[in-house]
């Protein structure tokens, strides 16, 4: 079984290397998808936030799909004049969020990110089991 500090590394360097693969990415964090911040790679944002944002537009995304007819939610992209901001369900728990400048490649962050979320969401299934086996059994009466 491996520590919490062995999984949030796993995350931050996947974070790292996201960063050097598209150099145009500025932020980058790892969320819960009720918004709390697991991981981060980034400076000038406030990430907290960030997180609880991405998770309320990670919900509305997913019901809009759902309600459009289409299965199986995967990302959305907010794409503005000051640059991108990408967000990637990763498993059931997680979303890999990513920030970046207006000259970003967006074909390349996709195949980057996606790449990273097949890591994130097996980290987080190792923490989840790994939290698991650390909760004690009930006492039987």
């Amino acid at each position: 079984m491996r520590t919490d500090a062995e999984l949030r590394g796993e995350l931050l360097a996947e974070l790292g290397r996201l960063r050097r693969a598209v150099p145009e990415i500025t932020g980058c964090l790892v969320a819960s998808t009720d918004g709390l911040l697991i991981a981060d790679d980034a400076q000038a944002v406030m990430v907290e936030g960030v997180a609880a944002l991405a998770a309320a537009c990670l919900g509305v995304s997913q019901r809009i799909a759902d309600s459009a007819g289409h299965e199986d939610f995967q990302e959305v992209l907010i794409s503005s004049t000051g640059g991108h901001v990408a967000m990637y369900l990763a498993g059931h728990g997680a979303v890999l969020l990513l920030l970046t400048r207006a000259d970003a490649n967006v074909a390349r962050l996709h195949h980057e990110a996606r790449r990273a979320t097949a890591l994130v969401s097996r980290v987080m299934a190792d923490a989840a089991l790994s939290f698991a086996q650390s909760v004690p059994e009930p006492a039987a009466w």
